[in-house]
């Protein structure tokens, strides 16, 4: 562990209205010099009238030094996502378990769990100064979520089972969020990562992008290479926060605790700086963040990212590395590059999925992969234990895409069915659907041509999908199937998926916890940028006006997904919940190959507020919004 004290209970988190104690605030240095210097606003202008107080993990910390990490590529953004971006209306406890206030400091939910009337903070302020108001959110809501140009799926943490949410402005201070109908896990799917949207939007900023304020909208639009209409050009300036094009604006302001000072992509660097307006204290007063920028090297392999832990030039890394096979290497270097290992509850539903493309534009693909017994027979074909052994020592288990076992979902038909490792019974199941071969053995379509799989890989995660696929691509081999490998970068690869331009692709996915609830993107057709499988039926149980209608047994898992959402007890959501996996896994949509186990980051020794164990899930977008209480003892990097 990185230290011995774990993570403490955080009931003492208050506002300070509640806790009648008069602060005198504290602001990092450098802030003070602004101050003093007349080029920013004292602390007291630039807070709100009840900052958000933080009980921290170690206890207060102090001002100084850059936290360095490193990002993959040019379709690593949920690295920054993770560690700066995620600060949402509310926000979970650090141990996943309660529901939290954040940017709203209090909210009100009708008896029905239908509407929910939330309070935010007078006087809080965007990054740049400006003030953040319930205006904001509803510039979200009405000229973004409800506009069909900008957002034509629209994310299911806003629509309820009655439909989309209907957002109204009550004050300044006041927003209600009113599904029509009861919305029993509304707080917790805001809480999670995609609940960012309401209030990711400034309005000051982003309207002169939007052709309703600006009526010389199109100056702009000419001015842009890179958009050919206004709708082009407000994403290009307001692009989603899970996507490269909100990293690309740093002069876009943000709530977050730090804020861009150059675009992701432009530079080999990218560097975030403290938001002098940021509204979270310490029990002391101290404004936070107690860290003065965060910085992102741009690189192109995972052993470039080692190398800088063991020069000691990561302070806070897990995501590409904390993985079993970089553990020995890492544990061979801690001394050189001084730092310590922490937990990290990282356990989705499966670590590595073949997703293949049941709403394929190709009919005769679609055919074949839409016929059970053909993912049936892909499955047995897949020697598991073989994968886990090789690359990753062993720590893993052979399952399927399925609850974890822990929780209180789990069933071990989920995740054992068809993992038993069997060309025979493989090679049974596939003569069901492709029975005639060519001269070399390999399956022919129902067209008389051999059939191939083309698989999108990238190298992501720290999880060796290449060389993973490399052996999946050779036990389809053993059983008659053309499995064609095309490596990309992540971004790529979202683009071709999300577009539904794919064949199958080598991904993970959550639900493997308490997250199964609210994000069971691998049980329902979810529209999602990171897992698509049907995303034509995706679209239609958002909008049965849009995409393409499924099967029965596909509307009666939206269905039943539906009342899991509105049900008001927890006792209910788990039934019903239940019968939804079950359906699931009736269906088989997703061929599962491994669950992992437990795995870890690292730390600098200096590094204090580190959240250990750290629960982390698909859309449990951890460790933000707690970096900003991550501090360095003695308030420097160390040597």
């Amino acid at each position: 562990m990185l230290h011995s004290r774990k993570l403490t209970s955080l009931a003492s988190v208050i506002a300070i209205a509640m806790a009648g104690q008069a602060f005198a605030y504290e602001e990092a240095p450098q802030l003070a010099q602004q101050v003093s210097a007349g080029t920013l606003p004292p602390l007291e202008e630039r807070l709100p009238a009840e900052p958000l107080v933080m009980d921290v993990i170690d206890g207060p910390g102090e001002y100084g030094g850059t936290l360095r990490r490193a990002i993959l590529g040019g379709g690593d953004q949920h690295n920054m996502v993770r560690t700066i971006g995620s600060d949402n209306m509310v926000r979970w406890s650090p141990d996943w378990k309660e529901v939290r206030p954040n940017i709203a400091k209090s909210w009100d939910v009708s008896d029905d769990a239908s509407k929910f009337t939330f309070h935010l903070r007078e006087g809080m302020k965007w990054s740049d100064g400006a003030p953040f108001t319930a205006d904001d959110i509803m510039f979200w809501y009405e000229d973004i979520f409800t506009n069909t140009e900008l957002t034509p799926n629209k994310d299911s943490t806003f629509i309820g089972p009655a439909g989309p949410v209907k957002v109204t402005k009550i004050d300044d201070v006041t927003v209600e969020f009113d599904f029509g109908a009861p919305n029993g896990l509304f707080l917790q799917a805001l809480a999670y990562g995609f609940g960012y949207h309401p209030t990711a939007y400034p309005k000051h900023y982003l309207s002169q992008f939007h052709e309703t304020y600006n009526a010389d909208i199109q100056a702009l639009v000419d001015a842009e290479p890179a958009a050919g209409d206004w709708k082009q050009l407000f994403n290009l300036k307001a692009g989603p926060m899970d996507t490269p094009l909100f990293w690309q604006n740093p002069d876009r302001p943000t709530l977050h605790a730090w804020h861009l000072t150059n675009a992701y992509g432009a530079t080999d660097r990218v560097v975030a700086e403290r938001n002098p307006y940021y509204y979270k204290v310490d029990s002391q007063g101290q404004q936070l963040p107690y860290i003065d920028r965060v910085t992102y090297d741009q690189v192109e392999d995972v052993e470039t990212i080692l190398l800088k832990a063991f020069n000691g030039e990561i302070d806070y890394m897990l995501r590409h590395i904390g993985r079993p096979s970089n553990k020995a290497a890492l544990t061979d270097n801690a001394e050189r590059g001084k730092y310590g290992f922490f937990d990290v509850g990282d356990l989705p539903a499966n670590i590595m999925i073949l997703m293949m493309n049941l709403n394929h534009t190709d009919p005769m693909k679609r055919d074949v992969i839409g016929n059970k017994d053909f993912r049936i027979g892909v499955s047995h074909a897949m020697n598991r234990q073989e994968v886990i052994d090789l690359l990753y020592f062993g720590a893993g288990s052979p399952a399927q895409t399925a609850p974890r076992e822990g929780s209180d979902l789990y069933k071990e038909e989920y995740a054992k069915q068809f993992t038993e490792y069997d060309t025979d019974l493989a090679n049974e199941y596939l003569d069901k659907v492709l029975p005639e071969k060519d001269a070399e053995g390999f399956r022919l379509g129902p067209d008389g041509e051999r059939f191939t799989l083309v698989f999108l890989v990238a190298d992501v995660f720290g999880l060796q999908y290449p060389d993973a696929m490399e052996l999946i691509a050779g036990y389809a081999r053993d059983v008659g199937l053309d499995f064609q490998i095309r490596t990309t970068d992540r971004s790529r690869l979202i683009e071709l998926h999300t577009s539904n331009d794919f064949d199958a692709y080598l991904w993970n996915c959550s639900g493997g916890q308490a997250d199964a609830y609210l994000t069971p993107i691998c049980y329902v057709p979810t529209i999602s940028n990171s897992v698509s499988w049907a995303r034509e039926w995706a679209a239609w149980g958002v909008d049965p006006s849009t995409g393409e209608e499924p099967p029965q047994a596909v509307k009666d898992i939206f269905a039943t997904y539906a009342k899991v959402r509105s049900a008001g007890t927890p006792e209910e959501q788990k039934a019903l919940m239940q019968q939804v996996l079950d359906m699931a896994a009736e269906e088989f949509f997703t061929v599962g190959m491994v669950q992992n186990d437990p795995v870890f980051g690292i730390a600098r020794n200096n590094v204090r507020n580190v959240p250990d164990p750290l629960p982390i899930a698909g859309q449990l977008w951890f460790p933000a919004p707690y970096t900003a209480q991550m501090y360095f003892e003695g308030g420097a990097n160390l040597p």
